[in-house]
């Protein structure tokens, strides 16, 4: 098995003095590292059928791709707002410094449908619990959560409902 953590670099001080931000650019750009990724992001969700997988911009585009066609599944984006062309419902949510929005047209998921939802890096949260409930607001069941990078000490995880499953490739 690849070390995923030798392809995720520190960036100290970015995006702002203090923050040491998760590069995951090292990664991507390694084919056989990459690859053990998506491989390890299916490995909860191999024994199930799952009907769509959801990502969240931008970065989990990248992730969520290759995860749905790893699960032969259909790729479903929540977006940033006003990047969809058709009717969206959307979302607004708290972040630690201001809010955002996301949006997801309203027929990307049938009622029943059989969802997991992916990103690059669990921070605080917020982003994640959001796309949550814009699947759930869709009628779609969601069967968990996973990501690359979950950022422990910002406690995120303590607010993910315990009933879903929430899984994380690294711990930092």
């Amino acid at each position: 098995m690849i070390d995923l953590r030798r392809y995720v670099r520190d960036v100290p001080d970015f995006p702002k003095p203090g923050v040491v931000f998760k590069d995951i650019t090292p990664l991507l750009a390694h084919a056989a590292a990459f690859k053990a990724c998506v491989t390890a992001l299916a490995e909860p969700y191999r024994a199930t059928r799952v009907g769509a997988v959801c990502a969240i911009e931008a970065r989990g585009f990248i992730f969520g791709a290759a995860l749905a066609t790893e699960l032969r599944a259909g790729f479903v984006p929540i977006r940033k707002p006003r990047k969809l062309p058709a009717p969206a419902l959307g979302i607004d949510y708290a972040l630690e410094y201001g809010s955002d929005r996301l949006e997801v047209h309203r027929d990307a998921l049938t009622p029943g449908e059989r969802v997991v939802l992916v990103d690059d890096v669990l921070a605080t949260g917020g982003t994640l619990l959001a796309a949550r409930v814009l699947i759930e607001r869709l009628g779609a069941e969601l069967l968990g959560a996973s990501v690359v990078i979950e950022l422990g000490f910002l406690g995120a995880r303590t607010r993910w409902p315990g009933s879903l499953p929430l899984h994380a490739l690294l711990t930092y």
